[in-house]
């Protein structure tokens, strides 16, 4: 608490001064990784030798949605094994429900490595626990990923995770103590925030298979699932494919998606929405409060007009500084949480 206290003190003499238009910049840049670190975490690792079923079961066992790839021989960390992984397997090998999915039950996640890298070397993108916070942002939005390690570079041990969500809770933490820039309280729709355009969507009756295909092609991280009148009735997510390691039912891709997604383990409460006339401060706090990496734009009959991203938030706080003139991001280009090896 008295530490709390203490960044509290500090930020109200160092934001003060200045012009509030980058007030969320020189907060990123002020602050460490180290200060994400939490002082007990679960981090799970895998070795490189491990079986890709046995993997994904353990991320699906352990409640987690990533985790550090070893290798014992380079005796160092070489990538991440991402829920991504899990559905570029299943669409690249699946055939049919009678077929069983060999390379998933039987392959190494070295062996995997070596089919999805094709002679290409991709270096781990991590962060030491002493670069800024600003310098987390930038390689996640860069980088086009989700998840970024924090490597001690003395050690070479991995301490923790950074995500979008990590990072702008942190930030929500604090933010009433800095100066409020008036482009809070203006719409998203106004600063141009969110994809507005291109929106992958699908239906209630879509094949699962069809909807891993739209995860890979497009390279987006949900879908919503919307009626025959374009109004948003679920979300179908890259999250909810791990389900289907936790009920062992991956030899089934051509179920449709409504039913894949009654095999949800956590509870949900509703697909969560916004518009664009609503402020950013009030989808800031949203998305914080709800734990939610994304939601969906609608209009008054709830049809879908877009979608609005930790990814685009961060952007539009942190790297735009203040200047709304630069176009938005799409969602196919939005900082998903794509594959790990190679990580882009």
């Amino acid at each position: 608490a008295s530490e709390s206290g203490c960044t509290k003190v500090i930020l109200r003499m160092e934001y003060g001064v200045y012009p509030e238009h980058n007030v969320y910049t020189r907060f990123m840049k002020s602050h460490r990784c180290y200060d994400l670190v939490p002082t007990s975490s679960k981090l799970v690792v895998f070795d490189t030798s491990l079986q890709v079923k046995k993997a994904f079961f353990a991320l699906v066992s352990n409640g987690v949605r990533a985790a550090p790839l070893w290798d014992s021989k380079k005796q160092c960390f070489v990538g991440m094994l991402t829920i991504t992984d899990f559905i570029n397997i299943l669409h690249r090998y699946y055939k049919s429900p009678l077929v069983q999915i060999y390379e998933l039950e039987e392959h190494k996640i070295e062996t995997w490595r070596e089919v999805y890298l094709q002679d290409s070397f991709k270096p781990l993108v991590c962060i030491s626990p002493s670069a800024s916070l600003y310098d987390a942002v930038s390689s996640l939005l860069k980088n086009k990923i989700h998840r970024l390690p924090v490597i001690d570079p003395l050690t070479g041990n991995t301490l923790y995770i950074l995500t979008h969500k990590r990072i702008l809770k942190f930030l929500k933490l604090f933010i009433s103590e800095m100066p409020k820039p008036s482009f809070l309280s203006q719409s998203i729709g106004e600063l141009n925030i969110g994809t507005f355009q291109n929106i992958a969507v699908v239906r209630a009756d879509t094949p699962l298979y069809t909807a891993l295909g739209i995860f890979v092609e497009q390279r987006v991280s949900a879908l919503p699932v919307v009626d025959d009148r374009g109004r948003v009735v679920d979300i179908y997510s890259k999250f909810d494919v791990i389900n289907l390691a936790a009920e062992k039912t991956y030899n089934n891709l051509d179920v449709t998606v409504t039913k894949a997604l009654q095999h949800r383990s956590q509870y949900f409460e509703g697909v969560l929405t916004c518009n664009r006339h609503e402020t950013l401060e009030t989808i800031i706090n949203r998305l914080v409060d709800a734990e939610v990496h994304r939601l969906v734009v609608v209009d008054e009959q709830e049809v879908v007009k877009g979608i609005v991203s930790l990814s685009d938030i961060l952007q539009a706080l942190v790297l735009t500084d203040g200047d709304w003139s630069i176009p938005p991001a799409t969602q196919e280009s939005r900082g998903e949480e794509v594959a790990s090896f190679p990580i882009y």
